[in-house]
């Protein structure tokens, strides 16, 4: 198993919740619950049982349809996977609960008879069809699993030192050279092309082909595509979903909702796209109408841009009609020969990195009265009771019009801006130019 940071906040979950509360992981297919679960629980209890809804018999299914007798529940439990349950020091686990609902309902007894913890994990989790008829446990404490980072990237391929010195250079405002920086740049480049997603990365490590790792990627996107049509059968779902890279592609200042899905209201596409965002495959920054701490309730829902989860995938998306020979993609982007209209991908990854570290998503676009001009910030981070904008360049061009406009408009309220950049870290008057290898420090 690879090493993953939510196994930390698996262990002070147990220490603090000492049986009060269920934890429920969601994330999207793949990105390795359930293996961090099992692992968790065969390491941290004495026994575990873990149900698997996605396979579970009949027998198991039906224990939950009634839970008003808990001892002979766990009796049956125990029977049926053959295992002792030890009060206070084992775990359930109900892998896939989405797909049994009166399971996640049963959550609330079960936790207040006390005896064991549980652990849920699934995807698509507030889908209607999954949440329908049911009374959500409110004992349910949610962490959002996300593909490994690249800090996980680099344990997984045994550099266990260069993340906790960049780390130190960050803190310290200093940058490494440019030598170095072009190493460290190739080495995240290559982050960005084999992606977080476990298989691929394991892929990646036992043969070093990357038309070995885009397979494995492909068949991830193939079971994305098939949940989209249990969802959605008239496929309007994966249409949206398909068009991401060409949305970002057209450099909008949103996704185009209407040139993908041609007359469709409004609200049925929106009720869509809400569906996308509970798949965990994507992540929307949505437009923040006023720039400001608390952009939460100034956001537009209606406009907004959409991100895959995982930079990886998005890199095989792109090119997904295509074989991978003809598939260039790779070459160019680990030679850093990426042609300008690519840059998107940039765009994806630092997406991806701010999510992880528990950033919601914002974007904003205004008009310059002077130059009668529109700008975008790519990203605005709330900090403390001020906010930080980021622009984000595929190159090592330095130009910054936007946070420069940015800021004649609300100087007042800007805490730091970010360029975010290919080359190494430097300041330059009251802007950052941050490598983009260090925005998972943001």
């Amino acid at each position: 198993m690879f090493k993953r940071k939510i196994y930390d906040r698996l262990l002070q979950w147990k220490q603090e919740s000492d049986g009060k509360t269920a934890l429920l992981i969601e994330g999207a297919r793949r990105v390795g619950k359930s293996t961090v679960v099992e692992e968790f629980a065969r390491s941290e209890y004495e026994s575990y049982i873990l149900i698997d809804f996605s396979k579970v018999s009949r027998t198991v299914r039906e224990l939950f349809e009634d839970v008003s007798d808990l001892n002979y529940l766990f009796l049956q439990l125990q029977l049926q996977y053959r295992t002792d349950l030890h009060e206070r020091n084992s775990v359930i686990i109900f892998d896939e609960v989405q797909l049994c609902p009166m399971a996640r309902q049963a959550i609330k007894s079960l936790v207040q008879d006390g005896r064991y913890d549980y652990i849920e994990t699934g995807s698509l989790i507030s889908i209607r069809k999954n949440v329908k008829d049911i009374l959500i446990p409110s004992e349910e404490r949610k962490i959002n699993m996300f593909p490994m980072d690249y800090e996980e990237f680099q344990w997984a391929v045994g550099d266990m030192t260069t993340v906790p010195f960049l780390r130190n250079l960050y803190e310290s405002g200093k940058g490494v050279g440019e030598q170095a920086c072009r190493k460290l740049l190739r080495d995240f480049r290559l982050y960005m092309l084999v992606g977080g997603m476990p298989q691929a990365v394991k892929e990646y490590i036992e043969t070093n082909n990357l038309k070995k790792v885009d397979a494995v990627k492909r068949d991830i996107l193939s079971l994305y595509e098939d949940d989209f049509m249990k969802i959605d059968p008239t496929g309007r779902l994966s249409l949206l979903f398909d068009a991401i890279p060409a949305q970002l592609n057209k450099n909008a200042s949103r996704y185009q909702m209407s040139s993908v899905l041609a007359g469709d209201r409004t609200d049925k596409v929106l009720e869509l796209i809400t569906q996308l965002k509970d798949s965990k495959t994507v992540l929307v920054s949505y437009h923040a109408n006023d720039p400001n701490v608390g952009m939460s309730n100034s956001k537009d829902i209606a406009r907004f841009k959409l991100f895959l989860c995982d930079t990886g995938l998005f890199t095989t998306l792109m090119f997904k009609d295509r074989d991978f020979t003809e598939n260039v993609i790779y070459e160019k982007l680990l030679n850093d020969k990426l042609s300008a209209n690519l840059g998107y991908l940039y765009e994806n990854v630092v997406a991806q990195m701010l999510a992880a570290n528990g950033n919601q998503l914002f974007y904003y676009t205004f008009l310059n009265e002077t130059s009668k001009h529109n700008y975008e910030i790519d990203f605005i981070l709330a900090r403390k009771n001020k906010i930080c904008p980021l622009e984000v360049k595929s190159s090592g061009y330095k130009a910054h019009t936007s946070l420069d406009i940015f800021r004649e408009k609300y100087s007042d309220r800007i805490l730091q801006r970010y360029l975010i950049y290919t080359k190494d870290y430097r300041k330059e008057q009251d802007i950052i130019c941050l490598p983009v290898y260090m925005v998972m420090f943001l």
